[in-house]
């Protein structure tokens, strides 16, 4: 065969990669029949382009699915758990200080998970717990503005122009900072009760600003992570997301890196939400 000859197609060789309809009914989108059908109606995109022929193959490590513009996790290693955290627990796997951590709820899982960010001993709420690396770095960071919600109890009476100037911005010693959305839910005789909103992840953040303004916290819960909410979880409880939070989850984080990449990171590339200079996810 000289150079310029193009070799004969091998006729008995495996196509590469699997079948698409295949893939999503073994990541639980579907049945395989209703995948087909789903690909026909031009609702499924891979890699940011819609497919609708049903021979398309994919590799399911590298390439993305997305089904109505919502992420598909097709990887069946990776895990993500809710934890309502209670108080009086530390957002570490081991506590050199000997503080309960929370390895009384990873050691449940066969995976090894790890947090997403961390919440103060003293705050309780919505915690997090994860395989997958990548999407942790998105969520963790404040580069990417993920919003998080606190619910806070405060001591004094709370003043809409209190409000005002908690989401107009204050001055703290590490530097300016204001709340994306502030709201008084109720006002008790010395307390009142005080929503958050914001996307920093500087340490105490919530609990500082409220100090600033003249309102010290005396109990502070995390009620929302990006879309995810507590609902009615029960402190100290945990449970598996949804496929549809988890959709969501991995949407925004491709949304939010525009590399459409998500999902498959190791849990090495995510031990930075560990770190004590991490993302101290605002208390």
């Amino acid at each position: 065969m000289t150079p310029f000859e193009i070799p004969p197609w091998d006729a008995d060789a495996e196509p590469q990669g699997v079948r698409l309809q295949k893939v999503m009914a073994a990541a639980g989108v579907a049945s395989r029949r209703v995948s087909e059908q789903l690909i026909e109606a031009g609702r499924v995109e891979v890699n940011g382009q819609v497919v609708t022929e049903l021979g398309r193959r994919i590799d399911p490590v590298t390439d993305l699915v997305a089904v109505d513009g919502m992420a598909v996790q097709l990887d069946p290693e990776k895990r993500y758990v809710m934890l309502n955290k209670p108080t009086g627990v530390v957002s570490s796997l081991q506590d050199e200080r000997g503080r309960p951590d929370l390895r009384r709820w990873t050691d449940e899982f066969e995976e090894r998970l790890f947090n997403v960010g961390r919440l103060d001993a003293e705050t309780s709420g919505l915690l997090i717990l994860t395989n997958d690396g990548d999407l942790a770095h998105v969520l963790a960071h404040p580069s990417f503005g993920v919003l998080k919600t606190y619910i806070a109890k405060v001591d004094g009476r709370v003043t809409p122009q209190t409000l005002a100037t908690l989401t107009h911005g204050i001055d703290l010693e590490d530097g300016p900072i204001k709340a994306d959305k502030a709201r008084l839910l109720d006002v008790e005789r010395d307390h009142s009760i005080v929503e958050v909103t914001l996307h920093s992840g500087r340490n105490h953040i919530v609990r500082r600003m409220l100090d600033a303004v003249g309102h010290p916290v005396v109990e502070l819960v995390r009620r929302s992570f990006g879309p995810l909410n507590l609902g009615s979880l029960k402190a100290g409880a945990v449970r598996e997301l949804t496929k549809a939070e988890v959709g969501k989850l991995l949407t925004l984080s491709r949304e939010a890196t525009g590399s459409g990449s998500s999902g498959s990171g190791s849990s090495d590339a995510a031990g930075s939400a560990e770190h004590p200079d991490a993302d101290e996810d605002g208390e």
